[in-house]
């Protein structure tokens, strides 16, 4: 039943041609034409997603008299990830639930707006927040990646419809989008997300102009009695088994990245993790299973394949390379080179032939316990299966870097002056205990072969693994493959960098704070703390002569609403912002806000331990992804432990649908009334275990909830 009331619903969301765009009157977004250069024209500013500026108005001796220039308030107070595209004075840029502002980049007016009405109960489709991670901007259109599976095209003067498509292959599956469209020659490119929900990896280009399909280039493999779509698709099932993987979906999906070589003429995809995680129950633990975790180089023209590298062959670990690829130009053995340089979850850095996908180098940039070192001959990881493989003989293991990996999508940048390539690179670990035996697809339900990972339920739990997660700023020198130096963060999770031609690193932090570190040394220049945490990558353009530095601030994603017993520790707030700088600059920035943790007042607790255990494992399964795993939530989606009473009342109609128009899915089709009991029992309960732990450490002001 809750297949053909999401189907329909989803069918109707993805019909509706009735959108809202409003237009700021007296005010017209200029044409989008030629590329200027001091513009932000694309995702990673060139094709090969460099994420350098050759601006340097701003530089090392002056970047300390950056103030801000203006400020632009999203509507919703979540998580923000979008790189800003900068065009003829335009700034295009996104918030949750795939909204799009254009705005005056010069003073931040803003020009339209667009809300594609996304129905917010699809969050549940999805594994890491109401993400869009920004758009692309070509020839007078503006293209959009749509949470719930469109792709649209936009007017970049007004902001009105011109046409959308509907990219999902099946409605019944739990497919989002979240990463930013590229156009590529006459083409524009977007994946899909949703492996951890048991979907089929796949990319699409379409026609720029019409949306028109013009190629579908499959990841994994698909049902064998529906026959294969290509020779390729043939190639890569052989390094597949049994039949889990396809009833499964497989997973590969391309929810991230891509780059572009117009010398090659190669378009570079990143490709995500398999589905099921567990390496036994998804393929027998045998093969490959290309193209899991791997980089693919296509022809952008036809979707044709040329090459692959594998990061992590029959990856076990969700080990996606879906990280940011760069492609550039490096002196490698006394010759210039084209390359692609990747920093994927698994922890090593990989540079490789940008025309061939010939391994060149890796070294380690990250915590690692899952393998030893990368075999310099193939290019193959050497895998320490006596430390990482918890499937062969079902015993859990306690594997560095953990799923949120070393390295995650907030993107990393290339300094071709100081030759050094910045890295959010960050400190994780993951307890794995596999399932036995396989469960089917659920819409809304993750499904990974693994137990639910666990995280500590007190304070003193969770400081002690807070020691273990931490993050770095890393300058990574690819020709050697070594460290040249790092920053240090307390927390993980931190923003993508920005490197320019004034010898700096943009970075902001999960803590809140928007920062510049000289490129050739590391050290902190200038610093700004805001409310909420940044975890998207800054951009920098110029107009009328004035550099400008932007800073996309608004804290979500998957470690801060699923991992909310350590993402809380920063202590910022939703406040979703867009912060811009200028040298001299005097508009007032807003008080700066931290979250206070005050005392949940919970109703009693009725259920016995029995209910209460069984409360925890459902919590775990189909509430924890987005309310904070052992229910510690970091309150950018309610931390449930503070319900209100009325909260408390509506519980169960809040299951069946009550708030879905705000982003809370309905699990009454999926959940018997006992199930919901138990899951309320077991908040509860979480909440009478926080308040003491409260009143004992002194660790919560006195004002009750209310």
């Amino acid at each position: 039943m809750i297949i053909k009331i999401n189907r329909l619903l989803l069918t109707l969301v993805l019909a509706m041609t009735a959108t809202s765009a409003s237009t700021a009157p007296a005010s017209t977004a200029p044409p989008v034409n030629a590329q200027v250069a001091g513009d932000w024209p694309a995702h990673g500013r060139n094709a090969g997603e460099e994420r350098y500026s050759p601006l340097a108005a701003i530089n090392n001796e002056n970047v300390n008299e950056l103030g801000l220039a203006w400020r632009f308030k999203y509507p919703l107070d979540r998580v923000v990830e979008a790189t800003p595209i900068i065009a003829d004075g335009v700034m295009y840029t996104t918030g949750a639930y795939s909204m799009v502002f254009a705005l005056d980049a010069k003073t931040g007016e803003l020009l339209w707006e667009y809300d594609p009405k996304v129905w917010r109960g699809v969050q549940g489709r999805g594994c890491c927040d109401a993400a869009n991670r920004g758009v692309a901007v070509s020839q007078g259109k503006v293209y959009l990646g749509v949470y719930d599976g469109r792709l649209e095209a936009l007017d970049a003067k007004t902001g009105k419809l011109l046409w959308t498509v509907n990219t999902l292959i099946d409605a019944d599956r739990n497919y989002t989008i979240s990463g930013a469209p590229r156009v590529v020659k006459d083409k524009v490119i977007i994946g899909n997300g949703g492996a951890e929900f048991g979907v089929r990896g796949y990319i699409t280009a379409y026609d720029m102009d019409t949306g028109k399909q013009a190629w579908r280039f499959f990841t994994v493999p698909g049902d064998p009695a529906k026959g294969d779509e290509s020779e390729t698709i043939t190639m890569i099932r052989k390094t597949w088994h049994g039949d889990q993987y396809w009833v499964q979906g497989g997973g590969g999906t391309v929810w991230d990245s891509m780059a572009y070589d117009p010398d090659l003429d190669l378009l570079y995809i990143g490709v995500g993790n398999g589905s099921f995680w567990n390496y036994k129950l998804r393929s027998e633990a045998k093969g490959d299973n290309l193209f899991v975790s791997s980089i693919v180089a296509l022809r952008p023209t036809t979707g044709e394949y040329v090459w692959h590298y594998q990061t992590t062959p029959g990856d076990a670990w969700d080990y996606t390379a879906t990280q940011h690829i760069i492609v550039t130009t490096l002196p490698i053995d006394g010759k210039d080179r084209r390359v692609v340089m990747q920093a994927p979850k698994n922890g090593f850095f990989y540079v490789l032939d940008a025309a061939s996908g010939q391994f060149i180098s890796a070294g380690k940039f990250g915590e690692i316990t899952w393998a030893k070192d990368i075999d310099p001959k193939t290019g193959r990881p050497i895998v320490d299966v006596e430390a990482a493989d918890y499937w062969t003989n079902s015993e859990p293991k306690t594997v560095f870097p953990g799923s949120q990996g070393a390295h995650n999508w907030p993107p990393m940048s290339f300094n071709p002056q100081t030759g050094l390539v910045y890295i959010p690179q960050q400190v994780t670990m993951e307890h794995f205990v596999p399932q036995e035996t396989a469960s089917a697809v659920q819409t809304g339900v993750p499904n990974l072969g693994i137990v639910t990972p666990i995280v500590p339920e007190t304070l003193q739990g969770i400081e002690e693994l807070a020691q273990i997660y931490r993050g770095n700023l890393v300058a990574w020198d690819p020709v050697k493959q070594e460290e040249r130096w790092r920053h240090a963060h307390e927390h993980i999770h931190n923003g993508g960098t920005l490197s320019t031609a004034g010898n700096l690193v943009f970075q902001g932090t999960a803590d809140g704070r928007v920062v510049a570190y000289a490129a050739d040394t590391g050290d902190k220049l200038w610093e700004q703390p805001v409310t909420s945490g940044a975890v998207a990558g800054p951009v920098t353009y110029s107009i009328d002569g004035e550099q400008y530095v932007a800073f996309n601030v608004g804290w979500g994603g998957a470690f801060a609403i699923t991992f909310g017993a350590l993402a809380q520790r920063t202590r910022v707030v939703p406040d979703s912002n867009l912060y811009v700088f200028k040298l001299g600059g005097k508009a007032e920035l807003p008080p700066v806000k931290r979250r206070e943790f005050e005392l949940p007042s919970p109703p009693p607790v009725t259920a016995d331990a029995a209910t209460l255990a069984q409360g925890k494992t459902l919590f775990a399964n189909h509430c924890g992804v987005c309310h904070g795993l052992a229910a510690i939530g970091s309150d950018i989606i309610p931390d449930l432990r503070y319900l209100p009473e009325q909260k408390h009342k509506d519980f169960m109609p809040i299951i069946y649908g009550l708030q879905s128009h705000k982003g809370m899915p309905p699990f009454g089709e999926i959940l018997e009334q006992d199930d919901i009991e138990s899951i309320h029992q077991y908040i509860i309960k979480r909440s009478h275990d926080w308040r003491q732990e409260m009143l004992d450490t002194g660790e919560a002001s006195a004002v009750e909830t209310k």
